[in-house]
């Protein structure tokens, strides 16, 4: 159960600029804010993952669009705000999703060296990606996130947001997917 309610509704509306896997168009926009170095986010991530392939097997590709969005809580994760400049200086050379899913899979290790091994294993330019990680237009999208969320009151992660409306429920498979189903509805 998330605790984590202070607001019911996502204050700033799902648009092109976020981070994005499916269309805006669809009929459930899921928004997450997480932390990459957060253990629950990770697990929640995970848990996403296996929704959106079961959905899209029962009612097609464009049913779910997932929103990811930072939200780095530098306070007890030490690494989560560069972690999270990594995975923009990835998206710079469109690899955002394949940086995310490594940082999520790799969150014990994500110091600078390994954030630089990670891209490498992705094939980014390491010089580009290097000059990229403390671009302030990194920082400034991760702020917006984080700003975001302070204002549709997210306090911690995870923390999602159904077709606008907070999820409060249980974080499990049958739960999230019935809320999904729910509010396509």
């Amino acid at each position: 159960m998330n605790d984590d309610c202070n607001h019911s509704s996502l204050l700033v509306p799902p648009s092109t600029q976020d981070r994005i896997q499916g269309v805006l168009s669809a009929k459930v926009v899921l928004v997450m804010y997480g932390d990459y170095q957060d253990s629950r986010s990770a697990d929640v991530y995970k848990l996403i993952q296996v929704i959106k392939r079961e959905l899209s097997a029962s009612f097609g590709e464009d049913y779910l669009c997932l929103i990811f969005r930072h939200f780095p809580q530098t306070q007890i994760h030490p690494h989560a705000q560069r972690a999270a400049q990594a995975a923009e200086a990835a998206a710079a050379q469109g690899q955002f999703w394949l940086m995310h899913d490594t940082l999520f899979a790799h969150q014990q290790n994500l110091e600078n060296g390994y954030l630089v091994e990670y891209a490498n294993d992705l094939g980014l330019d390491i010089p580009q990606f290097l000059k990229d990680l403390p671009k302030q237009a990194r920082v400034d999208c991760i702020n917006e996130d984080i700003e975001g969320g302070i204002q549709s009151g997210v306090t911690t992660t995870p923390a999602l947001f159904i077709n606008g409306i907070r999820y409060i429920g249980h974080w499990n498979t049958t739960q999230l997917m019935a809320a999904m189903i729910a509010a396509s509805n």
